[in-house]
């Protein structure tokens, strides 16, 4: 077996796209770019920054936490940040709702979970 991560797109679906751009690109600083569907009219896609040959894939893992069903919104995206608690600063005034603030996980940094404009589960990963 490979020892490659397999993960290299994730989908964040939304009800009001306006809504959901306008938060990620607040919190993160960033601006997001319209992908064109040539198969179908109705689909709304804007892409993080990124391009399709990069060979940087992202990594994750299977959690079990008590209290935390499986199904529905159970995968957490995680945003790489130098400080989560920077992000964190700026996700109520973009239209979120912090989940928990900026908490130590020993050697693997520090992590913010927070809910986006639309409900979505997301995470913040910093080393510091």
């Amino acid at each position: 077996m490979k020892n490659d991560n397999p993960v290299i797109w994730f989908e964040i679906y939304v009800d009001d796209m306006d809504r959901a751009k306008s938060f990620y690109e607040k919190v993160f600083q960033m601006e997001l770019s319209q992908l064109s569907n040539p198969t179908e009219n109705s689909l709304k896609m804007w892409a993080f920054p990124g391009d399709m040959e990069s060979k940087n894939k992202a990594s994750g893992s299977l959690v079990q936490v008590p209290g935390v069903k499986a199904g529905g919104n159970s995968t957490i995206v995680y945003f790489a940040s130098p400080d989560c608690s920077v992000e964190e600063a700026r996700i109520a005034d973009a239209g979120g709702t912090l989940v928990r603030s900026k908490t130590s996980i020993g050697e693997y940094g520090f992590i913010t979970l927070a809910r986006d404009s639309e409900g979505n589960m997301i995470g913040i990963h910093s080393l510091e």
